[in-house]
């Protein structure tokens, strides 16, 4: 199984670049994202990062953080476009789970991106709570369990191996730290990864040598070196 490359971005001009690379398959943002970028109102930026998208699965996220009005947000964002994959987070901020609204949306035939997942023990809380006809991804935050000291990769697996009973569920290796995750999560078998640009155009320079690599090091320290002027008196 090939893992898809989901592009994790907010600004338009990016957008409208990495929608044309064939390697990626789709696109996350979040309300921070779409707020770094400059946004004054979610409802017309969302669907200004639609009109550019509108081939590839866009995840858009919900902001609120009590069942109704989450719930009412979820609804309105599935209706700007089909290829919508409404983000909802698997606990709100007081810690409670947003399991009746997750199951309610699935039921809805809402596709679901559930979002802020860590264990395997949170997928399988999910898994209970959905049909297995409506497409849900399940995003855990691989990264930011690694910068807490915490190896996500067994819960990954473990996540893995509860969604092979649901052929409508794929799971998602989210908050990429280097190009190298890409390849863990191939090896898993992660079904998606989702990774920030800078870090897609690495991930295309895969393939060189260790002698081409330490040549491009060197150049790049003596271009530097000579930007610089230095200069050492013998």
């Amino acid at each position: 199984m090939k893992t898809k490359i989901f592009c994790d971005i907010a600004e338009l001009d990016l957008i409208k670049r990495f929608n044309k690379k064939k390697i990626v398959k789709g696109f996350t943002t979040n309300p921070s994202l779409i707020r770094k970028a400059g946004a004054k109102d979610y409802k017309s930026y969302s669907k200004n990062i639609l009109k550019i998208c509108k081939n590839k699965p866009v995840s858009l996220e919900v902001f609120a953080d009590e069942y109704f009005e989450m719930k009412k947000q979820a609804v309105e964002i599935n209706k700007w476009a089909k290829n919508v994959y409404v983000k909802v987070p698997v606990i709100n901020s007081k810690g409670k789970f947003m399991g009746r609204v997750i199951k309610e949306l699935n039921n809805q035939n809402i596709k679901l991106n559930i979002t802020a997942i860590y264990s395997a023990k949170q997928t399988e809380r999910i898994l209970k709570m959905i049909n297995k006809k409506t497409k849900v991804i399940i995003s855990i935050f691989a990264g930011r369990a690694a910068d807490t000291g915490k190896d996500p990769v067994p819960e990954i697996k473990k996540s893995i191996v509860l969604a092979k009973k649901f052929k409508n569920v794929e799971i998602l290796w989210a908050s990429v730290r280097e190009p190298y995750n890409y390849l863990q999560a191939k090896q898993l078998g992660c079904h998606i990864i989702t990774i920030p640009p800078a870090t897609i155009e690495k991930i295309e320079n895969f393939g060189k040598t260790f002698e081409q690599l330490t040549r491009e090091t060197v150049k790049s320290f003596l271009i530097d070196s000579k930007k610089s002027n230095f200069k050492i008196k013998y």
